[in-house]
């Protein structure tokens, strides 16, 4: 799987905020541009690269990581040790020279907890700047705060939930509260993983760690982050996340070691399972813990801190469940405030995460704008008055699903007309669109899939994942899809309007509002017509106004 999302990210690949260093000198509006981002955290240090577009859609290029261990020992003294120094500014001059060989015109830098709380940060900066060329921006913790709820808000559906997120980091845990549009709260608690283990935890993390111990560092916990807590239950939560690679270790853990199974992209982690695998790990050393399967032996050390903090906090909450997200924290909410400031802010304005997804895969895939939004309008009419007369069942999450399908259905021609079908279920399948979990994005590809040649059987092999209701709808949606499309066949928009104007056990009419020659379209239902009508079990008579 992994191997066909590179492929397809492959394929589809062929605005300054403060602290931002210009890498090279701006091309062209017209042109490309390659803009990284670097978020300079206690434990580690991450980059993105993003190909950004003049249709305003944008494409992650490479994703990076180190463990660099910025915060060690520092939390005693107020000071970064000369060693982790050196490590950060290794790390950080090797991920600036890898964004300007790709021809960053932009490389964007921000520093969190373990820069912001030292006392000797104006060396680490200095050096930043002389030897990385990075003017870096030190964030308080609540910016940070906001910067996650802006990637996550920029990953996922949140939709009309009122929404947790909390973030484990090193140095600090970040929490806000919001919903699609917002953040309503945001806050940060001086408990990283890395700090509470040099502070709280009995050998630095390297032993195994009683119970009575482990209830000492969650009784630390639980007073650190009284207040907050208390502020957070003024809301009601209706889904929490966890952005952290903490948390994503936690989640993993218990997946394979609990329910053997594999860690996926949203993996859900219940309270009752994060306290078996603490009490797992808390059991073990160090050492023992780096072979345990769903962990990052980089983090064997400060994991059990990390579960510490999550299962107070989620206790405190009384919140059941909280899911572990992959490639979601601060640079995804740098890339999401530096599209929002620049001219492609009207990519993140106004549009909910599902369909920014949908409309930039479509861009990079060089659709049909035009044409696919009006095949969208007529598949929407034709489902709105389907479901009015009686001819459908489905509800809203049908209607949404098969308006992305329609804004989707021609990409694979970016690949080749030919089979273009195929080719656009591939691509849905594999491009990692936002904010849809996997069912919805193996319906969206069965229903781009079928949007020509013939309709599936209810017996076809490549609905095999789903349920016979899934499957019933499938068919239904492909099937408005595909007149939807045929109604717009010469892309000139005649077929202004399209609906069942009439619905009864023989017949459906179908009623058109044209302007202009429509003869392609009307000949395009007309071939069809046959197999339209056994569909729908009925015989399809066509109106035009």
């Amino acid at each position: 799987m992994g191997g066909a999302r590179t492929m397809a990210r492959d394929i589809i690949s062929s605005v300054p905020s403060s602290g931002t260093t210009a890498a090279a000198a701006a091309p062209p509006a017209e042109r490309d541009q390659v803009v990284g981002f670097v978020d300079i955290g206690t434990n580690s240090v991450r980059l993105m690269l993003v190909e950004i577009r003049p249709n305003h859609s944008y494409s992650v290029i490479s994703l990076q990581r180190e463990s660099v261990r910025l915060g060690e020992r520092e939390f005693g003294g107020g000071r970064l040790v000369p060693e982790a120094i050196e490590r950060g500014v290794l790390v950080c001059r090797s991920f600036a020279d890898l964004a300007r060989s790709h021809g960053a015109v932009e490389i964007v830098a921000v520093a969190t907890s373990a820069t912001r709380e030292a006392a000797n940060r104006a060396e680490l900066l200095g050096r930043l700047r002389d030897e990385a060329g990075l003017d870096v921006r030190v964030i308080s913790g609540r910016e940070e705060a906001r910067l996650i709820y802006l990637g996550l808000i920029g990953r996922v559906h949140v939709g009309d939930r009122t929404a947790l997120v909390i973030d484990i980091g090193g140095g600090s845990t970040e929490v806000a509260v919001g919903d699609r549009r917002r953040h309503f709260y945001l806050e940060s608690l001086r408990l990283g993983a890395l700090r509470v283990t040099e502070e709280e935890v009995p050998g630095r993390g390297a032993d195994p760690v009683s119970a009575r111990q482990y209830e000492a560092v969650q009784r630390h916990v639980r007073l650190a982050s009284a207040h907050v807590v208390h502020e957070l239950k003024r809301f009601r939560i209706d889904v929490a996340f966890g952005t952290s690679g903490t948390m994503r270790n936690l989640a993993a853990i218990a997946a394979r070691t609990l329910h053997d199974e594999t860690p996926g992209r949203d993996q859900p982690l219940t309270r009752a399972d994060l306290r078996k695998v603490a009490r797992t790990l808390r059991g073990m050393t160090a050492e023992e813990r780096r072979s345990m399967p769903g962990i990052n032996p980089e983090r064997a050390d400060i994991i059990v801190a990390g579960a510490a903090v999550l299962e107070t906090l989620l206790t405190e909450l009384d919140l059941r469940q909280i899911v572990a997200l992959e490639d979601c924290g601060v640079r995804e909410g740098m890339l999401m405030d530096y599209l929002r400031r620049s001219r492609h802010r009207g990519l993140v304005r106004g549009l909910d995460v599902r369909e920014r997804s949908v409309v930039q895969l479509g861009r990079r895939c060089k659709f049909d704008e035009r044409h696919a939004r009006h095949v969208r309008e007529l598949a929407l009419a034709l489902f709105d008055s389907g479901r009015q007369t009686d001819l459908h069942g489905m509800g809203e999450r049908e209607r949404e699903l098969l308006g992305y399908a329609a804004l989707l259905h021609d990409i694979g021609t970016f690949l080749s007309y030919r089979d273009h079908h195929l080719h656009t279920a591939y691509l849905v399948r594999h491009a990692d669109l936002l904010g849809f979990d996997e069912e919805e994005i193996e319906l969206l590809a069965a229903v781009t899939r079928f949007h020509r040649k013939a309709l599936p059987g209810s017996r076809n092999p490549e609905l095999a994942g789903l349920d016979a209701g899934r499957r019933r709808a499938v068919r239904t949606l492909s099937l408005l899809l595909r007149l939807a499309e045929r109604l717009d066949r010469s892309h000139s928009g005649c077929v202004r309007a399209a609906r069942f104007a009439a619905v009864d056990d023989d017949a459906a009419t179908l009623e058109l509002t044209t302007a202009g020659d429509c003869h392609l379209e009307l000949w395009g239902i007309r071939t069809r017509q046959e197999a339209v009508e056994k569909a729908l079990d009925r015989r399809l008579e066509v109106v035009t106004a």
